[in-house]
């Protein structure tokens, strides 16, 4: 399969809670610990494949449903306050952004899907250059998709993720929010989306928890990225 070592991104591992919190992980501590982000740079936007920039450098792209955190969370990771820009209006990243993280990697901020107040032939558009950047950027070493944690399985992320299962696209299951839920809801939202998982496919993907107020999950995050980034090179 085309992306992140199986390691990472085709081993299902649901994160130990304890009041909303995961359990340590000292591989991905040490691992996480090893990327250090000392600067993060606005590349391109692209409203299309044929216009993304050409670039040999991996890249690990960020999607999920609208209002799912997405670009507070690449904030948290960046560990810059405005690198993406966070809006009260969900829907509003429209264009493929890229970003050069250190000047090794590229971290992919994809449009959210599933936005209401967007028009249909805009969220086929906007579907339609998604899609084709998944499964066409040669150089996308895997995926993360975010999926907001207070929520139990919800029809347009199952349909997602059947969708990157039947493309053989990697990716790795993110949790979002888990500060502004509790830990035993938590818990019963991923242990459901992970029974919804094993029906689409018996390979699932390694689950993470996250807060990006709390700066849960990051060094987890930047472990997956540093061991593809060790794979690639």
């Amino acid at each position: 399969m085309r992306g992140i070592i199986s390691a990472n991104f085709q081993t299902a591992t649901l994160p130990e809670l304890d009041k909303g919190l995961p359990g340590p992980n000292r591989r991905a501590i040490e691992w996480g610990e090893s990327v250090k982000i000392s600067t993060a740079t606005f590349l391109a936007s692209s409203p299309d494949l044929a216009s993304c920039p050409e670039s040999a450098l991996p890249e690990f792209a960020f999607i999920g449903r609208s209002n799912v955190g997405k670009s507070s969370l690449i904030n948290m990771l960046a560990r810059r306050k405005d690198l993406a820009k966070v809006s009260g209006t969900p829907g509003k990243t429209r264009l493929i952004n890229f970003f050069t993280i250190n000047g090794d990697w590229t971290l992919v901020d994809l449009p959210g899907y599933g936005y209401a107040k967007v028009s249909r032939n805009e969220r086929g558009d906007f579907s339609a250059f998604v899609a084709a950047y998944l499964r066409g950027r040669a150089n996308l070493r895997g995926t993360f998709v975010l999926i907001d944690s207070r929520l139990g399985p919800q029809k347009l992320d199952l349909e997602f993720v059947r969708w990157m299962v039947g493309c053989g696209l990697a990716f790795v299951l993110v949790f979002t929010k888990a500060d502004k839920v509790a830990g035993a809801t938590a818990q019963k939202n991923i242990a459901a989306f992970a029974a919804r998982m094993r029906e689409i496919s018996g390979d699932a993907p390694e689950v993470l928890l996250t807060s990006s107020k709390l700066g849960l999950g990051r060094q987890e995050i930047l472990a997956t990225i540093a061991a593809a980034l060790a794979d690639w090179s």
